[in-house]
């Protein structure tokens, strides 16, 4: 059986490209952070990788989450100061070890982020 894997075709591999990223442990492997991808070294290519939607990553919502990694009313996005990490068919943001997820007026636990 063959495992299908998608290229991540914007960055080409490099010795050391994942040196400086945020290393993640996901499905037993280290993963660099790097733009909101997960990119994991495959041969001479970097694969693109995303956090699978799970019990311990779910997608639900918590309005009752706290969170000290950041002040009330902070919204995620570009240039927020927290990671961007790929996360089922969205994106999250890495805030102190785990995923957060702004939904509305409040942000939603996704759960633990494995750091390496």
């Amino acid at each position: 059986m063959t495992e299908t894997h998608a290229i991540h075709e914007q960055h080409s591999y490099q010795d050391g490209s994942n040196v400086g990223h945020t290393a993640v442990t996901h499905n037993r492997h280290t993963d660099s952070l790097h733009d909101g991808h997960l990119h994991s070294l495959h041969e001479k290519h970097l694969d693109e990788h995303s956090i699978e939607v799970s019990v311990s990553n779910p997608e639900a919502c918590t309005p009752n989450h706290t969170c000290e990694g950041h002040e009330d009313g902070h919204k995620h996005g570009p240039g927020c100061g927290h990671e961007a990490v790929s996360h089922g068919d969205h994106v999250d943001y890495l805030v102190a070890g785990h995923l957060h997820h702004l939904h509305g007026n409040h942000c939603d636990n996704h759960g633990d982020a494995q750091l390496a």
